[in-house]
């Protein structure tokens, strides 16, 4: 048995975060507070000039701080090693710093502040990778083909000349950046790091995809014409088109060559334990994403417990509706493929699954006042993930509104099959994804007036997807969402085993060595997802490791603090709700400081 409240931070974080009282209202600093306050600013100002997409991302590419509003940011071998120098020098800087004096506020701020640095630190010791969540530079789930078509799509504003110009620059700087990551690519491989040739195939196949594509009927085109357009421009399509046939698509063309170049030799094996230094890579992982010190053999019994629990209230519920036969996950398998759950998978039933959960994302905002003293001003939209990307892409995801306020948040669904998503498993997802979510935990957050700049715009995995997978709780059991629909409180429970799952396969996966196979089956025999949705999953934590173990470890910390304070007579859901929101996003040993 696990001690589930054995969810300690590392010895900096920690003692940053120790005696911590409630967050003061006021935000009257004194020299201690400032002098942090300055040096973060100061690193942010640094790190979105040196990533423009991020400042356009947070509506902070104009004005007096346009931050590159041209440019991609630097994407070179030479880009990558000057990230982990500087990594290292902030975190010698930061110890530097004096603590004496910080405010309650402050000493929050010093402690998010500590275990982000640190962490960088820590990643910046790996010598491959492009940084953040993957040792691997271009995956179905990363790299400039990825990212950039639809952040050109979505995020990059064309409101005049200006803007259009600069559209252009960025279209013209994607070939670069594409032959930029081909060459870290080839040096990773050079130190013996290649991702598994399932992934490859995988990267390999979207990236042929997108070079096939005619320039004018790719969506960034589109988007290029349609914003130009309106803003009352013309000619811009056309000059768009031009730079994907000489830039862009000879670059895909070059990069996707690179990667079948590797296929010959890569491995089957899922697991980054074969990686240089594999094993303290993973390590690194489940510490940066579940901002805990719990180990790969904790987090992974942690989740044979969870599953065991979980389906067995599941098996319950079903036995009421009179489905007895079988195990848990044939039993939901059955309703999976129950034609009366599934929406048509053509282009017709995606667009009436998508207006279906826009009007349930409606429906439930007046409701919200209930549980919630604050709620954000930004509204959410759903949408479709770009079909040119979603044989590769998670099922679902979220995209935070900028700092500025001027775009609404985004929950992306993967439409690849509609299958994948039946009727009663599709209201749960909308919840974590939206309201009471992570669109109202990240709007909250960079509305925030009395939080800095770097606390608005930063984040914690654990935090943010422990809460989200908490307000999936929230609208099934507080506001009574599945009352008249046992099978919907079926796909709620569903959700929670998949996350319990996440935490057995990924430690199997990267610790105890299991193939994608056993994954795989394991996933698809819990019934936590469809087996084509369980091969896309396992696909996307066999690059991503830890990220899975998130969700299930910041739900355990939320859900106790909750219990932990119901026991209080006074005990106010709505003020218990503001107080794990008010102070943002932060590391779980800091955020269980301010209920201590």
């Amino acid at each position: 048995m696990i001690d589930r409240r054995r969810l300690m931070l590392s010895a900096a974080a920690g003692a940053a975060a120790a005696g911590f009282a409630p967050l003061a209202m006021s935000m009257a600093q004194d020299n201690a507070d400032a002098a942090l306050d300055r040096l973060m600013d100061q690193w942010l100002d640094e790190d979105l000039d040196r990533s423009p997409t991020s400042a356009t991302g947070l509506g902070l590419d104009r004005g007096d701080k346009a931050y590159r509003a041209s440019s991609l940011g630097d994407y070179s071998v030479a880009g990558r090693q000057a990230d982990r120098e500087r990594a290292l020098a902030r975190w010698t800087e930061l110890q530097t710093l004096p603590t004496s004096g910080l405010s309650e506020t402050g000493r929050i701020n010093h402690a998010v502040a500590a275990f982000r640095t640190e962490t960088a630190a820590r990643g910046a010791r790996f010598p491959y990778g492009a940084g953040g969540r993957s040792p691997y530079v271009v995956t179905q789930l990363s790299g400039a083909y990825f990212s950039v078509p639809d952040f050109l799509d979505n995020q990059h504003r064309v409101e005049d000349a200006a803007g259009a110009d600069a559209f252009l620059e960025r279209l013209q700087a994607f070939g670069k950046a594409l032959d930029d990551e081909t060459a870290c690519i080839q040096a990773d491989a050079a130190q013996g790091v290649t991702p598994p040739d399932f992934i490859l195939d995988l990267a390999t196949g979207q990236i042929d995809t997108l070079a096939a594509t005619p320039s004018d009927r790719l969506a960034l085109i589109q988007s290029l014409e349609r914003k130009s357009a309106a803003a009352g421009l013309s000619g811009y399509g056309a000059r768009g088109v031009a730079i994907v046939d000489q830039a862009v698509r000879p670059a895909l063309e070059r990069q996707s060559a690179a990667l079948k170049a590797l296929r010959a030799d890569a491995s089957s094996d899922a697991g980054v334990w074969r990686l240089p230094d594999g094993q303290a890579l993973y390590a690194q992982g489940l510490r940066s994403n579940t901002t805990t010190t719990l180990t790969a053999a904790e987090i992974h019994q942690m989740g044979l417990e969870q599953v065991a629990e979980i389906t067995a209230e599941i098996d319950a519920i079903l036995k009421t509706q009179g489905m007895t036969q079988g195990t848990v996950g044939q039993r939901v398998q059955a309703m999976n493929d129950d034609p009366a759950q599934l929406w048509p998978d053509t282009d017709e039933g995606k667009v009436q699954l998508i207006e279906s959960l826009n009007r349930q994302v409606a429906a439930l905002d007046p409701l919200l006042p209930r549980l919630f003293g604050r709620l954000p001003r930004s509204g959410v939209e759903v949408r479709r993930v770009p079909p040119s990307i979603e044989a590769g892409a998670p099922g679902g995801y979220y995209q935070g509104p900028p700092l500025d306020g001027s775009r609404p948040g985004a929950y992306y669904i993967n439409l690849r099959s509609t299958r994948n998503w039946p009727k009663f498993a599709l209201p749960t997802l909308t919840y974590h994804e939206a309201s009471p979510g992570h669109h109202l935990q990240v709007a909250l957050q960079r509305e925030s007036e009395h939080l800095p700049a770097w606390r608005r715009a930063g984040g914690f995995s654990a935090y943010n997807e422990g809460w989200a997978l908490y307000a999936e709780a929230v609208a099934a059991d507080d506001l009574d969402a599945y009352a008249q629909d046992p099978l919907g409180r079926v796909g709620f429970l569903m959700s929670y085993l998949f996350r319990a799952v996440r935490l057995v396969v990924d430690t199997g996966l990267h610790d105890q060595r299991w193939s994608r196979q056993r994954a795989v089956d394991y996933m698809a025999a819990s019934g936590a997802k469809p087996r084509d949705a369980a091969t896309s999953e396992i696909n996307r934590y066999c690059v991503w490791p830890g990220q899975a173990c998130a969700y299930k470890v910041g739900h355990t910390v939320i859900a106790r603090l909750r219990e932990q304070e119901a026991a209080k007579p006074d005990f106010d859901l709505r003020a218990f709700h503001d107080k794990v929101l008010e102070a943002g996003s932060m590391p779980l040993a800091v955020l269980e400081s301010r209920f201590a």
